[in-house]
């Protein structure tokens, strides 16, 4: 018999790809985009927060009335209300300036009550403090429970369950390249795990942000909310994937530009990333084949950032972004529904 959460987990479903064409440097290319915007509330963190509840659930039962604390980019918080509602539980998000507005309202809207934090970490971010902020809160209130998405082993196991089976089998049988954004680095850890028990040379591409400690760049200032951290991941090792990739937020965020004016599909500035790194390599002298990018949320939650030239002033990237723009399309990048 399947205990509550694990009734809630079975409701998510596999998400869609996607066809993409694409000309760029004078050469066309077709790619698949997975989009994770289909999960029940719109990221692929819905994952993620199945899988940690259920480990949670199996140490100790959550009962009604269980408090949970978490810190959040603000999708996780958003699957974890979810799942948490339907358990008569309630969750506490951590969050900090770089959580979109419209992700802050709807975990508000969602019953969530968000903690807010905004003494920036010293490496480029807020992670840190937030995790300061939730240790205090689980030691001062002992009754408060912590699922720890950055050291729990529910993380990576629940994509390895779901995400990567998927991803190989969507994917085809020439699939031979997946781009997947680190933050954590579970997503990618459990993809991994599975795509290397198949005899298939299929190539593994961590993307992370510039100024992100994930996969052992220097810290540094980070705009995007969703990709990177103050810290390197505890799930990835070197044979995790076989490259890392570090794209700058205007790259990212004039590829998401870009993307919405060809297709008319916003995407997230994480799903931004990885498409700017897998053109970097479409742009090598040995280009993949058929390519996967996995994209963990849509744009819609961003409208008012990435896609608003006003923040751009306000954070002072706007000249950065159009730059980056004009750069693409002076090579010639286009994208097409496939």
């Amino acid at each position: 018999m399947l205990s509550r959460v694990e009734h809630l987990e079975s409701t998510l479903v596999p998400t869609p790809t996607t066809s993409i064409v694409t000309q760029w440097q004078g050469r066309t290319h077709h790619l698949r985009l997975k989009h994770e915007s289909f999960n029940p509330s719109g990221s692929i963190k819905d994952r993620t927060a199945a899988g940690l509840l259920m480990a949670m659930d199996r140490r100790s039962p959550l009962l009604p009335g269980t408090v949970v604390v978490e810190s959040t980019s603000g999708n996780l918080g958003l699957g974890m209300a979810r799942l948490l509602a339907g358990l008569d539980c309630r969750l506490i998000a951590v969050i900090d300036p770089k959580t979109p507005p419209a992700t802050r309202d709807a975990l508000t809207r969602a019953g969530v009550q968000v903690c807010f934090v905004d003494e920036p970490d010293g490496y480029g971010g807020y992670l840190l403090t937030r995790l300061r902020t939730v240790h205090t809160l689980c030691a001062t209130n002992p009754g408060y429970r912590w699922p720890d998405q950055y050291g729990s082993f529910a993380n990576p196991w629940i994509h390895q369950l779901t995400t990567g089976p998927e991803i190989a089998e969507q994917g085809g049988p020439d699939l031979d390249a997946v781009y997947v954004a680190v933050s954590t680095g579970g997503t990618l850890a459990g993809i991994s795990a599975h795509l290397r028990t198949l005899d298939r040379q299929i190539r593994i591409v961590a993307v992370d942000a510039h100024g992100s400690l994930v996969t052992g760049a220097p810290p540094g200032r980070r705009l995007i909310a969703g990709i990177g951290a103050s810290r390197r991941s505890s799930f990835l090792s070197e044979h995790s994937y076989d490259a890392a990739t570090w794209v700058a937020d205007a790259d990212a965020i004039a590829v998401c530009r870009v993307f919405l004016a060809d297709t008319g599909v916003a995407l997230g500035g994480s799903s931004g990333c990885v498409l700017h790194a897998c053109l970097v390599d479409l742009a090598g002298e040995q280009p993949p084949t058929n390519p996967l990018c996995l994209c963990p949320d849509g744009g819609d939650r961003y409208r008012a950032t990435l896609y608003d030239d006003a923040w751009l002033d306000e954070v002072g990237a706007r000249e950065e972004v159009e730059l980056a723009m004009k750069r693409l399309r002076a090579d010639g990048l286009q994208f097409k529904n496939g």
